[in-house]
């Protein structure tokens, strides 16, 4: 009624007007038509700014908007959460994040707590992983605790292995009054170069543990003969020689994936080696699949699947501006675009071989979550600002969401029963 009766009364003004104006006269026909194309040219530019004021406003002056309405697909190969893939989603800002303090905790390594380290902004802290068709169960620390108890979880694997464990550790504490009843049992600080560490919730009978195992298969000296650049070897048909630790856990958690990179193998003079015969014109890819198969046939001869809850945690991409010259820029915001880097040779190698496995493991693939927050990593806020890092993640931060997410299949599989 409103918009109708300004239309009435802009009538009568224009009628008016004419038998004022007298509009039989030419040269006052003139001026109206001047008069109207000016005002249409007026309310056209007015749209037009509006126009582009709102999508301006929408690309950069609200990225989050942006970004919680960007939702993408994940496949994956085990949708055994109910009916809902919790791994295909989108971020969002929940001001409940996060869900532990850093400094707070003293399993988090110094290198990885960004806000001690100098850091202000802390966005980055505050990004939800919201699934597309369903929820990922809240987290309810006295639950999970309860849930654990008597049990043994194992991570194996590299870094971000050990910062996933980290992260673990700190989320179960929130739940814990008396924090000197959890320890690592040998005594030992957190730091990179320890091979075996292991935390124990007293109260709850409960162990978290860690073995680092960068390749998963094992290291060899020099074998005889061999070229003079061959300085160790992979041997791609050989598990790590520390496996037999990883057996009678009651959740066991691998990645790998980092660490197979020329800098890291045969720059140093590491090739790869099947049984007596080295392959040195064998690619990283191919010696990668080899090495997973090896893998996984080791679960399939060792593991009792009916105690044991097996995961694979696929490829964490970096976000490094220029790789040669290592030049990290963190943002401070998660990015729109990912530039490809949801998709890893590693994760697809990763799902194809469990794929073949004859028991059940379950695929956590957080390549593609992951690739969308260049805002999350230590940066220069580490230990040692003069080294830059774009691989690893500040804490608390995204390998929190991994652990919601392994949590959320133990929690809704019920695959552990409370004592």
């Amino acid at each position: 009624m409103v918009t109708f009766s300004r239309s009435t009364s802009y009538n009568r003004t224009i009628s008016f007007n004419r038998k004022v104006l007298g509009m039989g006269s030419p040269r006052v026909r003139r001026l109206s038509w001047v008069s109207r194309l000016f005002k249409l040219l007026v309310v056209t530019g007015s749209l037009l700014s509006f126009l582009i004021a709102f999508l301006c406003g929408y690309l950069y002056v609200l990225p989050s908007l942006s970004q919680a309405f960007h939702v993408y697909g994940v496949s994956t190969l085990n949708d055994s959460v109910s009916t809902c893939n919790v791994l295909d989603g989108s971020w969002f800002l929940d001001n409940s994040y996060p869900l532990y303090n850093a400094t707070e905790c003293p399993f988090v390594e110094r290198g990885f707590d960004c806000l001690r380290n100098g850091r202000e902004d802390t966005d980055y802290l505050k990004w939800r992983w919201k699934p597309r068709n369903c929820n990922i169960p809240a987290f309810n620390v006295q639950s999970l605790l309860e849930r654990l108890r008597g049990k043994r979880v194992v991570f194996v694997g590299d870094s971000m292995s050990r910062t996933q464990w980290e992260s673990l550790i700190c989320l179960l504490m929130t739940g814990i009054q008396d924090k000197k009843s959890v320890y690592e049992v040998n005594g030992n600080e957190i730091t990179k170069q320890i091979r075996y560490l292991n935390v124990r919730f007293d109260s709850f009978n409960l162990t978290i543990e860690f073995f680092r195992s960068v390749f998963l298969v094992q290291q060899g000296s020099i074998p005889r003969h061999a070229p003079k650049r061959v300085r160790s070897t992979l041997k791609l048909d050989k598990l790590d020689d520390i496996s037999g630790q990883w057996v009678d856990s009651d959740v066991l958690i691998f990645n790998t994936g980092q660490w197979w990179v020329p800098g890291k193998l045969f720059h140093i003079g590491c090739y790869f080696q099947v049984g007596n015969s080295l392959k040195l014109g064998m690619s990283i890819p191919t010696a990668y699949r080899t090495a997973l198969d090896t893998w996984a046939s080791w679960v399939e001869e060792n593991i009792d699947t009916n105690r044991t809850r097996v995961f694979f945690r696929t490829f964490e991409p970096s976000h490094w501006s220029n790789l040669t010259q290592r030049i990290c820029n963190v943002t401070q915001q998660p990015l729109f675009d990912t530039k490809g880097r949801e998709h890893s040779v590693f994760s697809d190698t990763a799902f194809e071989v469990v794929k073949n496995t004859t028991l059940p493991v379950t695929v956590l693939h957080v390549t593609s979550m992951s690739a969308f927050r260049s805002d999350a990593h230590v940066g220069r806020w580490s230990d040692n600002p003069s080294v830059p890092d774009c691989s690893h993640w500040c804490l608390p931060g995204v390998p929190d969401v991994w652990n919601e997410i392994l949590l959320s299949y133990l929690l809704v599989d019920n695959e552990l029963h409370i004592k």
